[in-house]
């Protein structure tokens, strides 16, 4: 009996040895729990340290990007228009049957400060509804003067050393991109019918004839869109000039 009595103690005691070491042994992995839970908080702080850069970022170029209301742009009146120093740039519009077309290109002339447009042969004359549609008002701020003959304007405003400047398709012309103006001379650009373009005896009497380039099927361009790439084109440049 004191033998198995012996027994059982040294197996009870070989129990509990093992239950001490199961019970370190699940201390060591809580610890190491404890020490993974630590961790993924560390990463989901940095995660939202991240996140907060982040909408800082996006709010910041939400903020470059955002819209400017009407009242923010600056625009002048239509006495500071007025008085300001123009672009030496002259419109002249020979024989536009589109009313739609002449008011827009009145809105590009009030955009870059062009000096004149003139109003030829059938091309109608303000106030009509149908200029005002795209117009927008700048038949008001751009001045404009109707003349029935192109070509006796043509003539004229050469005597006054006013470089004409047909926008057409023809032998000889020079591409936009090539054109360079002249510092301080007043150009006047000739834009045409929609079927025919500019009048023959027009291109002949201009100083230069200038193309737009085109590299598709068409190349046709209707002409508030011509007056736009060409007013532009010319306004940079010469203000490059200027400056």
């Amino acid at each position: 009996i004191n033998n198995q009595q012996s027994t059982i103690n040294n197996q009870q005691s070989t129990i509990n040895n093992q239950q001490s070491t199961i019970n370190n042994q699940q201390s060591t992995i809580n610890n190491q729990q404890s020490t993974i839970n630590n961790q993924q908080s560390t990463i989901n702080n940095q995660q939202s340290t991240i996140n907060n850069q982040q909408s800082t970022i996006n709010n910041h170029y939400l903020l470059l990007s955002r819209k400017l209301k009407n009242s923010e742009l600056n625009r002048k009146t239509v006495q500071e228009f007025k008085e300001t120093v123009k672009t030496p740039l002259i419109i002249i519009l020979d024989n536009i049957r589109s009313l739609n077309n002449i008011g827009s290109v009145f809105r590009t002339a009030d955009a870059f400060l062009i000096k004149k447009i003139y109003l030829c042969g059938i091309t109608a004359k303000p106030p009509h509804r149908d200029i005002q549609k795209t117009a927008l008002g700048a038949t008001d701020s751009v001045v404009w003067e109707y003349v029935e003959d192109t070509f006796m304007l043509v003539q004229e405003l050469q005597g006054q050393g006013v470089k004409i400047c047909a926008i057409e398709q023809a032998e000889e012309s020079v591409t936009l991109q090539r054109f360079q103006p002249e510092l301080n001379v007043t150009y006047a650009i000739v834009f045409g019918n929609e079927v025919k373009g500019v009048q023959q005896e027009v291109v002949s009497a201009s100083d230069t004839v200038i193309e737009i380039p085109q590299y598709g099927t068409k190349h046709s361009l209707n002409i508030s869109v011509s007056c736009g790439v060409v007013v532009w084109d010319l306004f940079t440049k010469i203000n490059t000039y200027t400056k």
